[in-house]
This record gives structure tokens, sequence and C-alpha cells, in this order.
């Protein structure tokens, strides 16, 4: 029996083994997995904070455009306007000139002649 045991014994060391060879071959590719997550990761983060200033960059360079490009369009707007309070102004000295030599000879303008904006600017000033 002695060689039936030792047998048994060495086949049960065998299958304890290889259980023990399985179960470190099960957390190795556990591990190995978690260290694959990791470091997708990781590379997933240094990526993007490799892509962050080239981003910034983008950015900063479409603001710029889209600033100088609105400082353009204020600029036109500016010269417009000033164009037309020089013309507004033009007509007013006009429209003054005109109206005393109406009545520099006895014709004053009717009520309705004179709209009531025009009237209260000639009024008040404003």
């Amino acid at each position: 029996m002695t060689g039936a045991w030792g047998v048994a014994v060495a086949i049960i060391g065998s299958v304890l083994g290889a259980v023990a060879l399985l179960g470190a071959g099960l957390f190795a590719a556990r591990a190995t997995r978690a260290a694959a997550a990791t470091t997708a990761e990781a590379q997933r983060a240094a990526a993007e904070a490799a892509a962050e200033p080239a981003q910034r960059q983008a950015d900063l360079t479409a603001f710029r455009e889209i600033r100088d490009e609105m400082r353009g369009k204020i600029e036109r707007q500016n010269s417009r306007i000033d164009g037309l309070s020089g013309l507004v102004l033009a007509y007013s000295w006009t429209v003054d000139n005109l109206i005393s030599r109406m009545r520099s000879v006895g014709v004053t303008p009717g009520p309705d002649d004179i709209h009531e904006r025009v009237r209260e600017h000639m009024q008040t000033g404003a």
C-alpha cells in the first residue's frame, strides 16, 4: 500500500499544483487586464493633456480672427455713424437757414410742416 499511497499522494500533489498554477494564472490574467486598463487610461489622459495646448492655441487663433473682424466692423460702423451725424447736422443747418429766410419775408411754417421730433430738437437742442 505504501506504493499506492505514494502514487495517490503524487497524483493529489499534481492536482493541487495544477489548481494552484491555474489560480495563479487567473490572478495574473486579472492583474494584467487591470494593468492594461490603467495603462490605456493613462495614455488617454496623456493624449488629452498633450492635445490641450494645441486646442488652446487653435481657440486663441479663432478668437483673434473673430476679434479682428469685429474690430473692423465696429470701425466701419463708427465711420458710417460719424458720416451720418455730419449729414444730419448739415441738414439741420440748412433747414434752420431756410426757416430763417422764410421768416424774414413773413412766411412762417405751418404746424404740420415741422416734424415733432425736429420741433423738440429746435426747442431743446437735444
